[in-house]
């Protein structure tokens, strides 16, 4: 599907300032329709100059209710009407009016009164509101239906007067309170005049315990909220609102513990000062439960930082023990040891201050690989490369791929380049949505004759198989590359380990 940005450059020569200002109407236009218990669709008229059948109307955004059901279950951004088909959207644009339809329309079978509000910028109106509602479910009149439905109509014809949204407004609509969450009207002395259900029981939560129609909003939130600078904060807003300026989103814990967003928006239809609207909503569970996971989160932190404290201590201790044994075999097993359990405790301080238990690999391997090369031998002149990126992986995959690629790599050291021959270890990795494909390549001496993966008892490859095996889930060879030809035209020496990994379960 056309993007809003993609429709408007295709059909009109709409300015960026002008596109900008439909993309804000468009952020903001969820609470029209909620309020208005209607379909909104946003119509631009098509350019002559990039369009043959210029003239035309094409729908360039739509927008459905949640309090209500929808005037058009399919989908209709991109649709084309002619000024005979929709006279109302000609008619709204010339005239500069928001004109209404006397006489229900049918719609696929379906009875709608249709609206058309035009759409002002810097006093030219550059695109025409179409308000659509579904007549087939019926409704009662209520304070409710008359309350939303009234700010509704303050707000459309704030965009006729081209006051709303405004420029300089540029809330969060994402995260800002819904006419769900809870909604009041206040008339232009800040005294509520309507307060919806989910509204009183954000005030009730907060700890006022009557009514709130007849209070004055301002002073009575802020005796609500604990901490004086919000209070303050949140009192100037709905203040200012009343004087005609937007506000964001602010946020405030009251003296019961509750947390509440507010949002306050000025009523100013034709110039005239009518209150203002305050939408709140209670998040204090939603608050709960994200200090939880923070807690946990840092606590699991925590964990990782004393794994890896205790694992470097562990080496310590393994690297004092070789130090004190006269024999040669104990020493070196010891020295594989204390680069295996560093292997594991540079995984846990990469965990220890990831906030999502991932692990960028590329970064750790650039750690632990030239680690590998010094414990090998002391006598290594083997150069270590790596072609690709393994990317970032969940903690799930990082400890034994580490651990598995570590011993490869180490591996290829000791036995490919005997008695500290120079030589290259390669590593190219290769991944995509479901696979990681690694490919560790040597230009040593070759694998031994008979060599089988299966039937081999040393402890490295031992360690390497199970953890492929049963960890990672994934698949191992290896196969001697000697006498293959090479890019170069020659004649290719060494080892090929090649690794398989399923990624798409894990990420």
């Amino acid at each position: 599907m056309s993007t809003l940005s993609d429709l408007l450059a295709e059909n009109t020569g709409m300015s960026g300032e002008a596109a900008d200002h439909l993309q804000t109407v468009v952020a903001e236009w969820q609470l029209l329709a909620d309020l208005s218990f209607a379909d909104f669709l946003l119509w631009v008229a098509v350019s002559e100059e990039l369009q043959p059948d210029g003239g035309d109307y094409v729908c360039v955004a739509h927008a459905r209710p949640t309090t209500a059901p929808t005037a058009h279950p399919e989908d209709v951004v991109g649709s084309r009407f002619t000024v005979d088909e929709h006279p109302q959207l000609a008619k709204a644009s010339r005239e500069v009016r928001v004109c209404r339809e006397e006489d229900p329309h049918w719609y696929r079978d379906l009875p709608m009164r249709r609206e058309a509000i035009p759409v002002v910028f810097s006093g030219t109106v550059i695109a025409v509101l179409s308000r659509e509602t579904n007549l087939a479910a019926s409704r009662v009149p209520s304070p409710l239906e008359i309350a939303y439905l009234g700010s509704a109509g303050d707000l459309c014809q704030m965009i006729v007067d081209g006051t709303f949204p405004s420029p300089g407004n540029q809330t969060d609509t994402h995260t800002s309170p819904r006419v769900g969450d809870g909604l009041i009207r206040l008339d232009p002395t800040g005294t509520v005049v309507f307060a919806s259900p989910n509204g009183l029981s954000a005030y009730h939560r907060m700890g006022h315990e009557s009514d709130l129609v007849g209070q004055r909003l301002a002073p009575l939130t802020r005796s609500l909220i604990r901490d004086p600078f919000d209070a303050t904060e949140v009192s100037h807003r709905i203040i200012e609102a009343l004087d005609g300026k937007p506000s964001s989103r602010t946020e405030a814990d009251s003296r019961r513990g509750a947390v509440v967003l507010f949002r306050a928006l000025p009523l100013r239809p034709a110039g005239q000062a009518a209150g203002a609207l305050v939408l709140v909503r209670d998040v204090t569970e939603v608050k709960r439960r994200d200090r939880a996971l923070l807690s946990k989160d840092a606590t699991i932190r925590e964990i990782h930082h004393r794994v890896k404290n205790n694992l470097q201590t562990v080496a310590a201790l393994l690297r004092l023990q070789s130090r004190r044994t006269s024999s040669e075999e104990a020493r070196l097993a010891l020295g594989e040891s204390v680069r295996r359990v560093s292997s594991i405790a540079m995984v846990h301080e990469a965990l220890s201050i990831s906030v999502d238990e991932r692990v960028d690999l590329d970064k750790l391997l650039d750690n632990v690989l030239p680690m590998v090369g010094e414990v090998a031998t002391a006598e290594s002149q083997v150069g270590l490369s790596r072609k690709g990126s393994f990317g970032v992986v969940v903690a799930e995959i990082a400890t034994p791929l580490v651990m598995v690629l570590a011993e490869l790599v180490q591996n290829a050291i000791e036995h490919a380049f005997p008695g500290g021959r120079p030589g290259k270890v390669e590593l190219e990795v290769e991944r995509s949505a479901r696979w990681l494909d690694v490919v560790i390549r040597d230009n040593g001496r070759g694998l031994p004759s008979g060599f089988s993966l299966e039937r081999s008892d040393g402890l490295g490859l031992q360690i390497v198989r199970t953890l492929v095996e049963s960890e990672l889930r994934g698949s191992l060879s290896l196969r001697g590359l000697r006498g293959e030809p090479d890019e170069s035209g020659g004649r290719r020496m060494g080892t090929e380990a090649a690794l398989r990994i399923p990624l798409s379960r894990r990420l």
